[in-house]
């Protein structure tokens, strides 16, 4: 497709030093290029959408603010980084993403010098990140180095080791949490219900109800302060998690207001040490049905944007997550030992249905492969006869507590591994 006459600021940028000839009041209006662009892209070869849609004011703040590559730029999950690959000298191919010979789904490092390390999926950016600054002052460079993880990649447990490791260190680090509430399916655990916690606690209570005793005398103050609530809170909550870390916090900000990030950028990279910019952004921004049901719009097929593909021939053929799910609940309906378990894979495991009718009997563990087989382990020993969910290329990151607490000890736990067969607990595949 030709991009010269429909997107004349995009058609100008063949890397981010191109990007960076532009002048800030341009900006604006090549985000909205980039977002066309990709949704026209993805419309002719299919792809992550939601993800990709919420970062475009981030990726081109980063990229016009630093000097990638030699300022490296890792990026959390493969799936919120096709704007980056366009900015980066692969605008032309990327409609050949996740083609045979195309380009990769996710950041490569043999495919472009500014895919600073490889990644598919998911809370590896911080430890990669931290590694790399540690090299670049050992080895007397001047850089910055900016990891960039969602709010679901951060439910992974080596998310919370690199941050308790980064904050005991004088190292010059940039996370950016991208704060969508969504991973692929919703959040869940203790680290979503983190505010809440903090919120409910007798000394913030306390605080508000005295401060409602003094501003009731003052009404202007009072409403003014009850608009700003909201606000006050989630800086009070989210940024005491951080700074126990020993890592500066800086937001939340309006991940979509390009302006503010990249002042905000901009501040802090004059800054030192691991800080963390908290972003809060739309998945599926610009796009409304997207924005309004992103789990259904995280990925979608060649012609669905622009309703060109066969709908009814999609809804006839059954995949094999809908067979799994259907399974899961005719034997749930047999045997009330049965539970099913997935890290975050709900929809994708075809196990909707499963959680509405059993919900005392499913669980979601979040992003967390290695809890989430030992967890199954752990309830076959007690004669309950759990079904782990898994996609197979995620299945690595529980692959060292599979073998140790499952196959080995030969505990009857059964993996439905989603595009690889179902692996039973004696480790044959069927």
């Amino acid at each position: 497709m030709s991009t010269q006459d429909n997107y004349p600021l995009l058609s100008q940028i063949d890397c981010p030093r191109d990007l960076r000839r532009l002048k800030s009041n341009q900006l604006h209006a090549l985000t909205i290029e980039l977002r066309a662009y990709l949704m026209e892209v993805l419309d002719t070869c299919g792809g992550h959408l939601g993800a990709n849609l919420g970062t475009i004011e981030l990726t081109v703040a980063l990229h016009y603010l630093f000097n990638t590559p030699n300022d490296p730029i890792i990026w959390d999950v493969g799936h919120q980084a096709y704007p980056h690959k366009i900015l980066t000298g692969r605008r032309d191919q990327i409609a050949s993403i996740r083609q045979l010979d195309g380009l990769a789904p996710f950041p490569c490092r043999e495919e472009s010098e500014y895919d600073n390390f490889g990644v598919g999926h998911s809370s590896t950016s911080i430890s990669a990140a931290l590694g790399m600054a540690i090299a670049a002052k050992q080895q007397g460079k001047r850089q910055q180095t900016i990891a960039v993880i969602g709010d679901g990649g951060l439910t992974g447990g080596i998310a919370f080791e690199a941050l308790n490791h980064a904050g005991v260190l004088d190292t010059d680090l940039i996370i950016i949490l991208n704060d969508n509430n969504m991973s692929i399916s919703p959040n869940v655990g203790a680290l979503s219900n983190y505010l809440t916690r903090v919120l409910s606690s007798p000394t913030y209570a306390s605080l508000r109800e005295n401060s409602k005793k003094a501003l009731a005398l003052l009404p202007p103050i009072k409403r003014f302060a009850k608009r700003t609530e909201m606000h006050v809170k989630s800086m009070l909550a989210a940024g005491a998690l951080f700074e126990d870390f020993g890592i500066h916090y800086f937001g939340p900000v309006d991940g979509h207001n390009l302006e503010t990030v990249l002042s905000t950028l901009k501040n802090i990279a004059q800054l030192s040490g691991p800080r963390l910019l908290h972003l809060v952004t739309t998945k599926g921004k610009g796009f409304a049905p997207a924005e309004h049901d992103p789990v259904k719009y995280h990925a979608v097929k060649a012609g669905y944007l622009s309703n060109t593909n066969d709908k009814k021939t999609n809804a006839r053929s059954m995949s094999y997550s809908a067979v799994f799910g259907d399974w899961l609940c005719d034997m749930a309906a047999k045997d009330n030992r049965l539970v099913g378990i997935t890290p975050a894979m709900r929809e994708g495991s075809g196990m909707q249905t499963f959680a509405e009718q059993y919900p005392e009997r499913y669980f979601d563990v979040a992003i967390a492969e290695q809890h989430c087989v030992t967890f199954a382990a752990g309830l076959a020993c007690q004669g309950m006869k759990p079904v782990v969910a898994i996609y197979s290329t995620f299945l690595q990151r529980g692959y060292d507590q599979l073998i140790h607490d499952v196959a080995l000890q030969k505990l009857p736990v059964v993996f439905a591994i989603d595009r690889a067969g179902i692996v039973g607990g004696d480790g044959a595949t069927h």
